[in-house]
């Protein structure tokens, strides 16, 4: 019986070939088994939810209201200056990094999240220390003022640091732009 069921079968799936050469059957495609699609499943609950991980109550303390921006989870950027210089935007060197803070800045306005961040100063080894600690200190100063003239809550800045040519990065010269920098670091109060 099951050999007469299996030829059955067999001739069943060559004749629809035959006469019906771009049609799809139960899951056969000019004689070759294809998978049927199926939702994609990301538990054990069901499809995959396309909203992430929100809650609609936007009185709840735990999850963002959905449609709220997504903030990242880390954040650390480092904006190189102009010899002896610290004016934000004018002398910034690598100028692509301020769409990276204006895109940060925006999502932690759009959000419910209170994000604090701290900002620290740092020059190359050329000047005294005195001079260098106040040169790291006005650049630092000057890129908390831009986060502030952006709209970001002056509460959730640390005070402006400066590290002066105390912190100079091993992998760079000592006179290198990359030492120029000053370091904006998303932490945890």
């Amino acid at each position: 019986m099951k050999a007469l069921a299996t030829s059955v079968i067999a001739t069943l799936v060559v004749y629809l070939t035959l006469n019906f050469p771009n049609a799809s059957f139960a899951g056969f495609s000019s004689g070759t088994a294809q998978a049927p699609s199926a939702p994609v499943y990301s538990d054990y609950w069901g499809p995959e939810r396309q909203f992430g991980d929100c809650w609609e109550d936007p009185n709840s303390t735990r999850l963002p209201e959905c449609g709220a921006a997504r903030v990242p989870e880390q954040l650390t950027v480092k904006l190189l200056f102009e010899f002896d210089e610290y004016i934000v935007p004018d002398t910034v060197v690598n100028r692509w990094v301020l769409a990276t803070i204006d895109s940060y800045i925006d999502k932690v306005l759009r959000s419910p999240a209170q994000e604090y961040v701290t900002i620290v100063g740092h020059t190359d080894a050329k000047g005294s220390d005195a001079y260098n600690m106040a040169l790291g200190m006005r650049r630092a100063t000057a890129v908390r003022n831009y986060f502030i003239a952006q709209g970001y809550p002056a509460s959730l800045l640390a005070p402006a640091e400066s590290r002066g040519k105390r912190d100079l990065l091993p992998q760079y010269s000592p006179f290198s732009v990359e030492q120029r920098r000053v370091v904006i670091t998303k932490v945890d109060r």
